[in-house]
């Protein structure tokens, strides 16, 4: 819940017409010109701009008319739970930007701001933070490799923005390598932090996470710089109704020598210099809730075992193709490639 922009955003039915000028006015810079009105109850009935206050004067409303008189009535909500990623989506094209978020009696519960949070994905989200980040030495030696500055922020604050935009709250992020310095670096926020006791691979820490038991989660390495839609990632994975869908890179291959095609001994064609094409897995998947929580406990698991796993199930396991920012900070090489773009 974004308390601070329901108190700034919301105001009584009650209310005077000037006191919503008032509160209009004083609204901070970048901030939607826009009030959410509610009635004695907490109930939203409508909302109001200095459009809507406009029209009311062209009316003959005076300032000290009621705000309930002036308010614009058929305005648009979301409800607290469930999937409105497509509602939400539609708003979003439609220009709408400040959107109520209300429970099933109609009552306010948010407010959100297209401009900062595009979507609101139902997901919850493990950040994999645990690894030592060798090649990155001398750097990681003091400093774990998610806490890398990366333009004015930590490698690791990207990914938390990625998922606030995406309205991703329920943020988890697993530990190992010098961990008391992510854990201080998140000491009073909402992210929580997991300790693993030893290294558990490259999801098995998921198992230490209070994961819900329905639903889906993203899980995504923390040392990632990507500008992935998530929200895009999300519909794909609902529209394949999958267990698991994997981010997927494009990645070429080119062999600067002649190919031969053979059948036993002998060459039935010949190929210059060829290159193909693959997708790669880009650490970024959805999964479905009830595989993370059969992962065993304090078992070391990679992502590829569960994947494979689920493959030889029969369950369903799709990919995504990113477009866009994708660099794994794995080598000063691609730490400088990432610092360069965000500079």
């Amino acid at each position: 819940m974004d308390k601070y922009r329901i108190q700034l955003h919301t105001i009584a039915s009650q209310c005077s017409i000037l006191e919503a000028l008032d509160r209009l006015n004083a609204l901070p810079s970048g901030e939607a010109m826009a009030l959410v009105v509610t009635d004695p109850s907490g109930l939203v009935v409508g909302t109001l701009t200095d459009g809507d206050i406009r029209r009311a004067q062209l009316r003959g409303l005076s300032l000290s008319s009621q705000v309930s008189l002036a308010m614009h009535t058929a305005f648009s909500a979301i409800p607290a739970l469930g999937d409105a990623v497509d509602t939400l989506r539609d708003m979003r094209r439609r220009g709408l930007r400040l959107i109520p978020v209300t429970d099933p009696s109609g009552a306010l519960v948010d407010l959100i701001d297209t401009l900062h949070t595009p979507s609101r994905l139902p997901l919850s989200a493990i950040l994999m933070a645990g690894g030592k980040g060798e090649r990155l030495r001398p750097l990681t030696l003091t400093t774990p490799k998610p806490l890398l500055p990366v333009g004015s922020r930590a490698i690791i604050d990207h990914n938390i923005d990625l998922l606030r935009r995406a309205g991703i709250t329920d943020i988890s992020v697993t530990v190992n390598y010098l961990a008391e310095q992510i854990e201080a670096h998140f000491q009073g926020s909402e992210v929580k932090t997991v300790r693993e006791l030893e290294p558990l691979g490259t999801i098995g820490a998921a198992a230490l996470c209070d994961i819900p038991p329905s639903g889906a989660s993203i899980v995504m390495n923390a040392d990632l710089l990507t500008s992935i839609s998530l929200e895009d990632m999300y519909i794909h994975h609902r529209a394949h109704a999958a267990d698991i869908t994997i981010a997927a890179i494009p990645y070429d291959v080119s062999i600067p020598y002649a190919i031969l095609s053979t059948q036993g001994p002998s060459v039935v064609g010949l190929e210059e210099k060829p290159s193909y094409s693959y997708y790669a897995n880009a650490g970024i998947y959805i999964i479905d809730n009830s595989l993370l929580r059969s992962l065993p406990a304090a078992v070391r698991t990679d992502a590829t075992d569960l994947i494979e796993s689920a493959i030889r199930s029969g369950l369903t396991v799709t990919f995504f193709p990113i477009s866009g920012t994708w660099i794994d900070i794995g080598s000063p090489a691609d730490y400088s490639r990432a610092c360069t773009l965000t500079n």
